[in-house]
């Protein structure tokens, strides 16, 4: 289990990579439709593409987030506790994300399905096929439902193994202090 936690990580860090290429192409976009503008060349785009990035980014990013242990955590109670109710905690955070995700990844894949039956088209210039974006915003739900799914079921067997120690460095918080 742990190599398939190394595996999620380091296919985390290529798609933190992807994203961050994927962002910076939207802000040159961004560049080029200003300096256009400005020498008066009609440009226009910049601004859905960027809003469809941000969607997949975000979407995407979550599951780096989580696996580099960046989202936050109230954790005063959670310090302040003996190494089995930590534990309890860590579990109990993991698997309500994990809920979470599944949840949120059932209802856009109703909107993606929708979408892809009505064939609908951005309202916009560019007519956009909104399956595109759609569908890379849902993959990025799927990939959190996924990383976090397993990280809960190796969560939930750290636990019954009395392995605190090993699920606090999986899936415990970094200390801020």
């Amino acid at each position: 289990m742990d190599r398939l936690v190394h595996y999620l990580k380091r296919i985390n860090q290529g798609v933190a990579v992807v994203a961050g290429l994927a962002l910076l192409a939207g802000v040159l976009l961004i560049c080029a439709e200003i300096v256009l503008r400005a020498c008066k060349v009609p440009f226009t785009g910049s601004d859905e593409i960027s809003g469809y990035l941000m969607a997949a980014i975000s979407s995407w990013g979550l599951s780096y987030g989580l696996l580099t242990k960046a989202h936050v955590r109230i954790d005063i109670l959670r310090n302040q506790a003996p190494k089995a109710l930590r534990a309890v905690f860590d579990l109990l955070a993991i698997m309500s994300l994990s809920y979470v995700a599944i949840f949120v990844a059932t209802k856009v894949e109703t909107v993606v399905a929708k979408t892809g039956l009505a064939h609908s088209l951005a309202n916009t210039a560019l007519a956009t096929p909104l399956i595109i974006p759609q569908s890379i915003w849902f993959a990025g739900w799927v990939w959190l439902a996924i990383s976090s799914s397993i990280l809960s079921i190796y969560g939930i067997y750290l636990v019954c193994t009395k392995q605190f120690t090993k699920l606090d460095d999986v899936i415990g918080t970094e200390s801020e202090v």
